[in-house]
């Protein structure tokens, strides 16, 4: 950690096989059609555009900052802990968290590079290339809602890794990125907004 591009790629779940595939299949038909093709590794994409009008939602919900502030929101009992015996600081999974507003700039900062004539490299890390474990999102969500949200320990789920923190510099030496929601709390408090005006709506 942290880990860069030229890592072998070898997911340790279904999820990651499909992105991996994916990437193995924009090369082959960019090799084969002559177009250009860019990869961007998306971490964990979290947070809501800053004007709370648009967020994250999925059915089921499954990512870790919307189910926290749903339990906030008083939508759901609780959350559950997934792994609370990993060799991290506090014994849960740590995962670096990128805004969605700094992940569109990135995707803008590519089509840019690609329209002057391509890019240096096919592969890019989008993260904060910093790690927040599962208790620390849990207790932002707390400090940023003011909201007591109930926990639940369960054990590991099959195929999660302790750790995984990108290390973004190639994307920040070549395109110039660089993330404007770079802490956790600020990240929280736009989807925080968001679903404050779903509650509303």
């Amino acid at each position: 950690m942290p880990i860069l591009e030229s890592a072998p790629v070898a997911p340790s779940n279904p999820y990651g096989a499909t992105k991996a595939a994916v990437e193995r299949m924009l090369a082959e038909a960019a090799a084969a059609h002559g177009l250009q093709q860019v990869s961007l590794r998306y971490f964990n994409a979290a947070g809501a555009h800053p004007a709370g009008r648009i967020g994250e939602r999925h059915d089921p919900e499954t990512h870790l900052v919307p189910i926290v502030l749903q339990a906030a929101a008083g939508r759901r009992a609780g959350v559950q802990v997934f792994g609370t015996d990993y060799p991290t600081r506090d014994g849960t999974c740590v995962r670096d968290y990128v805004h969605v507003c700094d992940l569109a700039r990135a995707h803008l900062l590519a089509l840019e590079a690609m329209e002057r004539g391509g890019l240096a490299a096919p592969v890019y890390n989008l993260g904060s290339s910093a790690g927040h474990s599962v208790r620390e999102v849990i207790d932002a969500a707390r400090e940023v809602t003011g909201r007591p949200i109930a926990v639940t320990e369960a054990g590991r789920r099959p195929g999660d890794p302790a750790v995984l923190i990108a290390d973004s510099g190639r994307i920040r030496r070549e395109l110039g990125w660089r993330p404007e929601y770079d802490s956790l709390h600020r990240i929280v408090a736009t989807a925080w907004a968001w679903h404050r005006g779903e509650e509303r709506r």
